[in-house]
């Protein structure tokens, strides 16, 4: 069904350019093509209205008496019930708030590294981001033996695979949604349930996903689930989501004063509220965003909030399969080293980030052109140092990716494609 759906052509166009407008950094001279989006999304006015008005009317410390700190507080239980249907959370106590994924996973990795028993083998992958290796490997002096479910030549994770790694002495699998770096996506629903037989829970990546597709933590059966709010039209913030009542058996570091469960337990020290405020203005945005797509497509109104961001993130895959398949074509036609699912008839298998090289030039020059064009790309390692290898780069010069997000549009990426042609012929 999904892989109908995003083969379709939409019966109503994207409204694309009233999205656009909503995004300032889109409307500025002169003009640019952001195509970076995977290391961090543009946000719309309704989240840096959401942060200011923020710090204009209560920036003060929560948990006092006073009116404007009783607010600080109101504002951040709405942003837990926000998140918490974005992600389709049982209780919203179950999502905590801090600085970033990487900071949840080294926390979420110092607490299941002091539960460490007969149960010591943590499931990591050569796909994943070094964020959701590193920290694990970490554990190793702890007593972890680290186990590697590796991709395959076609640059892919397969269930299949995992199978035979899991055993009675599973603890973890480690594992990302959807790939940083290839754009690649997981089938973590499927990893949960042969994990969980072995007895074993599931920590996901939920980072560069975020943007692209649906989360859903019941649908997924994971146990924890972190994600950045950069990624998803937010500022610069994280949230950890766990299980109720795994989260409470945790051995985290808290203070005294601190009761001994989620979310607080998980939340040590101060976060930054304004940035909080904007996270539950980016779920807005989603959902202001589905309750239009089904006015335009003469569907009925949502039901709830949750219904509103299933729509958007359902238009949203429909409307960045094409883009995914334009960039495709585009790449193809320069001759580009495309790593990671390169099938027209596969789009439902990745999100709209390419990682790929033009033989015989560099990737810095790639992008270097690139920006003297007016286009954002990225080149290097991508913070994938293993990945790399995988795919027989040097870290040195590793490889180029350029990032897509919904309010990108067929016209930029036809410039892109331009571009590297010219490039292409000048060689």
């Amino acid at each position: 069904m999904v892989n109908q759906q995003l083969v379709a052509s939409r019966a109503v166009p994207f409204p694309c350019d009233r999205i656009r407008s909503l995004f300032p950094a889109l409307n500025q001279e002169p003009g640019f093509i952001f195509f970076d989006n995977a290391a961090g999304a543009q946000i719309p006015q309704v989240v840096f209205d959401a942060i200011n008005g923020h710090l204009r009317h209560c920036n003060v410390q929560r948990g006092g008496r006073y009116a404007k700190s009783v607010e600080v507080d109101a504002t951040i239980a709405r942003a837990r019930e926000s998140v918490g249907h974005l992600i389709n959370a049982r209780d919203p106590n179950e999502v905590a708030f801090g600085m970033n994924a990487t900071s949840f996973l080294r926390l979420l990795s110092l607490a299941i590294g002091r539960t460490l028993g007969v149960r010591n083998e943590i499931i990591v992958t050569d796909l994943d981001h070094e964020a959701n290796i590193a920290t694990w490997l970490q554990l190793e002096r702890e007593g972890a033996r680290i186990v590697w479910w590796k991709m395959r030549e076609d640059n892919n994770l397969h269930v299949d695979d995992l199978a035979p790694l899991l055993s009675a002495k599973t603890r973890l699998v480690a594992c990302t949604v959807a790939s940083h770096a290839l754009g690649s996506i997981v089938d973590v629903a499927a990893v949960a349930r042969l994990a969980h037989d072995a007895g074993a829970e599931v920590a996901l990546d939920c980072v560069h996903y975020s943007p692209h597709g649906l989360i859903d933590v019941r649908a997924f059966d994971c146990d924890y689930l972190v994600c950045s709010g950069y990624k998803v039209f937010a500022p610069h913030m994280g949230f950890l989501w766990g299980r109720l009542e795994l989260l409470n058996e945790l051995p985290t570091f808290r203070e005294d004063f601190i009761p001994d469960a989620a979310p607080g337990k998980i939340e040590a020290g101060t976060f930054i509220y304004e940035n909080v405020a904007g996270m539950a203005a980016a779920v807005t945005y989603l959902e202001t965003l589905g309750n239009s797509v089904a006015v335009e497509e003469g569907d009925a109104e949502p039901a709830s909030r949750r219904d509103s961001i299933v729509r958007a993130m359902t238009s949203i895959r429909e409307y960045e399969a094409t883009l995914s398949r334009e960039m495709l074509e585009v790449l193809q036609a320069a001759g580009a080293i495309i790593y990671g699912v390169d099938d027209m008839y596969r789009i439902a298998e990745r999100v709209p980030t390419f990682c790929f090289n033009l033989p015989n030039i560099l990737p810095a020059v790639v992008t270097e052109t690139m920006s003297s064009r007016g286009i954002g790309i990225r080149d290097g390692h991508m913070y994938a140092p293993r990945l790399m290898k995988r795919l027989g780069r040097s870290l040195d010069t590793g490889v180029v990716r350029a990032s897509i997000l919904h309010y990108n549009t067929i016209e930029e990426i036809q410039e892109f494609g331009t571009v590297l042609r010219d490039l292409v012929r000048s060689e």
